[in-house]
């Protein structure tokens, strides 16, 4: 085994204690070897009490299964950002999420390394956050019949399916079946989710919108589901977004993200209407309809395994999917009219013309982020349009890139052999009738075509002649 120098270990050490990240070393047998001050900070310990003692007795809670630590010793393999939960020495309950990685020298294994992230108090913050939303909410109903600052109306569209789709959405929204939601980032699928909130029954009650994407798994878990005294350290009995949402609508954003093992205890909670509290053994019935929204295809996400097949089919009693915005091209100059006016109001401005190259290039440009791109794209030029018309000049920076590609995307298309051949042809048969007078006998001779050829390609052209 490698042996470290006294200097090479003392610079080591002195890195180390230097990262704001809890580092823990043990060798290969379980015992610590490195514990900074952010780790035991962490874990409630003394540096003294973990350094140079196995993982057992410093944190008798854990086992072979439960330490990502030992996991990785015996594998071989790392594990990224996993949370854990354990007591220390003095009792307490700690959360963190880990990523623990084995050390090799050569390819033997002398031990592991864990870096932590304590997020116990990013629980506690958001049980607080949960408790001032709770406040908003009593305050609040009382002054406001809805809890929505969009309705169906907000979402401006003359496509023919999206206008169906709008009028599909306020029939549906009367059930409290739950709704599945797809569309790529910027198709409005919240301000759509908000509007059916407003037009259900349930529009005098709550509407809660939590993005699964934004927080880690056991966070979101107690975010959702709430909390019992003494789960974990510094926990009290809090309500969570179900609980919070009785009587009203839960928007569960970006579904696809939220862990699996979560997933099924949502399944659970769209089943039979009750929730229990993370650390606690009582069920808690609630009255809430559930819309999820993903911004990848179901289908995609399902073969990813990002998805419970269970979950999915029961979320799927009502579908919709928002079209993006290079789908509906009729919807992107009638889209930059509108927006014209809002931000006419709010800058003050006297905008109302398009100069005719940018209009093209709005047309053609494929609107990755869809209704939110257009929508900044245009307050962007609004602010800094100087004259009483947009044109290209106006654009941002990314986009002024963008037009070289698609005017060489628009030459692809006049490039296009079988099309030049035709255009070639016709002009050729139309030249050759008009110096024969229409004679088709002699334009054939001066085409050296048969003369059947040549009916025929007159009839495909649909030029009139005389025979």
């Amino acid at each position: 085994m490698v042996q470290l120098t006294a200097l090479t270990q003392e610079v080591l050490t002195a890195i180390l204690k230097s990262i704001d990240e809890g580092i823990h070393v043990v060798n290969i047998d379980g015992k610590t070897i490195f514990y900074n001050e952010v780790a035991a900070r962490h874990d409630g310990m003394e540096v003294n009490e973990v350094l140079g003692k196995h993982l057992f007795e410093a944190f008798p809670s854990l086992t072979k299964e439960s330490s990502t630590l030992l996991k990785v010793i015996k594998s071989g393999k790392p594990i990224f950002n996993q949370t854990q939960e354990y007591v220390n020495l003095h009792g307490s309950r700690i959360d963190t999420i880990n990523t623990t990685l084995p050390i090799f020298v050569g390819e033997e294994i002398i031990g592991a390394v864990e870096i932590a992230k304590d997020y116990s108090r990013m629980k506690i913050l958001s049980e607080r956050l949960l408790d001032l939303q709770r406040g908003l909410n009593k305050t609040g109903r009382k002054k406001t019949t809805r809890q929505v600052n969009y309705t169906l109306n907000d979402l401006k569209t003359i496509h023919p399916l999206f206008l169906k789709l709008k009028d599909e959405a306020r029939k549906l929204a009367k059930s409290d079946s739950p709704i599945l939601v797809y569309g790529e980032s910027g198709t409005g699928k919240e301000l759509f989710v908000q509007g059916i909130h407003h037009e259900s029954l349930r529009a005098n009650g709550p509407f809660i919108a939590q993005n699964c994407a934004a927080i880690p798994e056991t966070l979101l878990e107690s975010i959702l589901f709430g909390t019992s005294k003494g789960s974990y350290t510094g926990a009290v009995d809090r309500k969570g977004l179900f609980e919070l949402a009785d009587g009203g609508t839960l928007f569960l954003d970006e579904l696809h993200t939220m862990p699996i093992e979560l997933q099924a205890k949502l399944l659970r909670v769209l089943e039979d209407g009750m929730v229990r509290r993370v650390g606690s053994s009582e069920n808690i019935l609630v009255n809430v309809r559930v819309i999820a929204a993903m911004n990848v295809h179901p289908s995609k996400a399902l073969q990813n395994q990002n998805l419970r097949s269970d979950l999915y089919y029961r979320l799927n009693v009502f579908t919709f999917s928002l079209l993006p915005l290079r789908e509906r091209k009729e919807d992107i100059l009638f889209l930059t009219e509108y927006f014209l006016k809002e931000f006419n109001k709010k800058l003050h401005k006297n905008i109302h013309q398009l100069d005719p190259e940018l209009k093209l290039f709005l047309e053609e440009y494929p609107w990755p982020g869809n209704v939110r791109e257009l929508k900044h794209t245009l307050e962007y030029m609004m602010n800094v349009c100087e004259g009483s018309s947009l044109t290209c000049t106006d654009l941002p920076f990314m986009l002024q890139q963008q037009r070289p590609v698609i005017k060489k995307v628009e030459n692809k298309e006049c490039m296009s052999l079988r099309k030049n051949i035709d255009d070639l042809e016709k002009r050729l048969i139309i030249d050759a009738m008009n110096q024969c007078n229409g004679n088709v006998k002699h334009a054939a001779k001066l085409l050296e075509i048969p003369r059947q050829t040549l009916q025929y390609k007159l009839k495909k052209v649909a030029i009139e002649c005389a025979e």
